[in-house]
């Protein structure tokens, strides 16, 4: 991290925090929308039930995209208290603050990842 100035470790670190906080939110959305569709003939259409299995179905993908995107943010808070956020896992060189700037849970620099 010493290739960051002070404020923009604050800022990344600020970054990260607040998507894991929005991350977290939309996972609460996200479950309740993958609950099980219950498929009662006398109360809903035929293409209703299919629009409510459709939605299911890019809920359920919505949420592997949201459990994947977490455990890349808890990475990157585990790698920044072992003081090695935004060094890139592969070539250990510094991660452009620009690069961390758009993805910050990035663990590798534009060239390795």
């Amino acid at each position: 991290m010493d290739h960051l100035d002070p404020d923009q470790r604050q800022h990344l670190r600020d970054e990260l925090e607040r998507q894991l906080t929005r991350l977290e939110r939309s996972m609460k959305i996200s479950e309740a929308a993958t609950e099980t569709v219950e498929l009662d003939q006398t109360a809903v259409g035929r293409l209703s039930r299919m629009d409510s299995l459709q939605n299911q179905s890019l809920a359920k993908n919505l949420a592997e995209r949201e459990q994947a995107k977490l455990a890349h943010l808890l990475e990157a808070l585990k790698r920044w208290e072992a003081g090695v956020y935004g060094v890139c896992t592969e070539c250990r060189e510094p991660v452009a603050f620009g690069r961390l700037l758009i993805m910050p849970e990035s663990p590798t620099c534009a060239s390795c990842g």
